[in-house]
């Protein structure tokens, strides 16, 4: 045993046997059930045929949670989510120095896909940018495209993780669908949890990655797309290892990956998934991290946190709680602590307001939030903090 595990074994126990190391209370990686981590300990061939069954199995799958029928296609990209969100970008974001897309953005992640088409080049864009705790409505997504009628491509995120907003995707596709634009989603974090279904909206690409609500380990993003916009993209891509035409080309020919897989993440994904069926799918999955959120929210607030959106536009992915003013509290000693008590909630601060972010996605149920609020009572106690209320604007 490593350690670092042996300072955390024995000091907490969940549901779900999580002895060695603190609950991971982040929007992923994330906290997994012991079974999909045993799925890790055999070795793969990634040119198996058992192998490819389960590639094709996840592709399945994915389209299935998404509501992707036949007129889809599903690619999977080794890396990050943000591997596949600039696959995505460079295969659809139309090119010219005339800005043809929009960048729909109230976030980080929204600033980092304008971020990706100013690597790429020569794929001008316009911004909707609504800071970092308001949502993006219909309607002035529909004013911006009137405004610019040149633009085709529309990206928007659904859960933006800055602050656990969730934008009104259902509405924003419909705008996007009725002006004939290609409408992008990031569903990094909230696809599994929050209702989508692409083939009832007409959403055109969906991307998300493996270490997000389908509770498996990190290392492969996929994009879900429709396939004449795939067909159609062939030599877009400014990038060998991003090209999804080829690398859906290859899937097509004979279930591989081009390049080497993270065999070992695929398999402990496709046993995520048998799990997420068993459970009941996207609406139980996302009953138990409500759940997580009221519990969480609500003995925050009982203690005094406030919350930096309100209850009508957070989602139950990640909760952002303001920071006290107290002069005795500080950041950094009260994620020491709770990490000592077998919690690690999300260090950093990405909103403008000073806030810490708590994640109630992954293999958590409320008796995890009811131990995480005992330990942040302990924890203030032990900084003297009395007041945690935030510090005046």
């Amino acid at each position: 045993m490593s350690s670092l595990a042996s300072v955390y074994r024995n000091t907490f126990k969940g549901p779900d046997g999580q002895e060695d190391m603190p609950y991971l209370l982040t929007p992923g990686p994330l906290t997994t059930s012991r079974s999909v981590k045993h799925a890790m300990l055999a070795d793969w061939g990634s040119r198996d045929v058992e192998f490819r069954s389960v590639i094709a199995e996840i592709r399945s799958d994915i389209k299935d949670i998404a509501g992707a029928g036949d007129q889809y296609e599903c690619v999977l990209m080794q890396g990050s989510g943000t591997f596949a969100i600039e696959a995505a970008l460079a295969s659809f974001a139309p090119r010219g120095r005339t800005p043809k897309s929009l960048i729909v953005m109230n976030g980080a992640y929204g600033q980092r896909a304008a971020k990706i088409l100013d690597h790429i080049g020569n794929r001008a864009y316009e911004t909707i940018n609504k800071g970092d705790s308001a949502a993006p409505t219909a309607a002035e997504v529909r004013r911006a495209l009137e405004a610019n009628r040149k633009i085709e491509f529309v990206f928007v995120v659904h859960c933006e993780t800055t602050s656990g907003i969730i934008n009104p995707i259902d509405e924003v596709v419909a705008v996007c669908k009725a002006m004939g634009k290609v409408v992008m989603v990031d569903a990094m974090s909230s696809f599994g949890a929050v209702p989508l279904d692409m083939g009832t909206s007409g959403m055109d690409i969906m991307v998300s990655s493996s270490n997000k609500c389908i509770e498996g380990v990190p290392g492969f993003s996929y994009v879900v797309v429709k396939s004449d916009l795939l067909k159609a993209s062939a030599g877009n891509s400014h990038s060998v290892v991003l090209d999804l035409f080829d690398q859906w080309q290859a899937m097509e020919a004979n279930g591989q990956f081009r390049f080497t897989p993270p065999t070992h993440v695929l398999v402990a994904f496709h046993q995520a998934l048998k799990e997420f069926k068993a459970e009941g799918g996207v609406a139980a999955r996302g009953r138990r991290y409500q759940a997580n959120k009221d519990v969480l929210v609500d003995g925050m607030r009982r203690m005094g946190f406030e919350t930096l959106l309100e209850d009508d536009v957070s989602g139950p992915i990640i909760q952002t709680f303001l920071t006290p003013g107290d002069a005795k509290f500080d950041f950094d000693r009260f994620y020491d602590a709770l990490r000592a008590h077998g919690y690690a909630i999300y260090p950093g601060k990405l909103t403008k307001r000073p806030s810490f972010r708590i994640g109630t996605i992954g293999k958590l149920d409320h008796t995890v939030m009811r131990g995480l609020l005992r330990a942040v009572r302990d924890v203030l106690r032990e900084m003297g903090v009395r007041d945690v209320k935030p510090a005046e604007d």
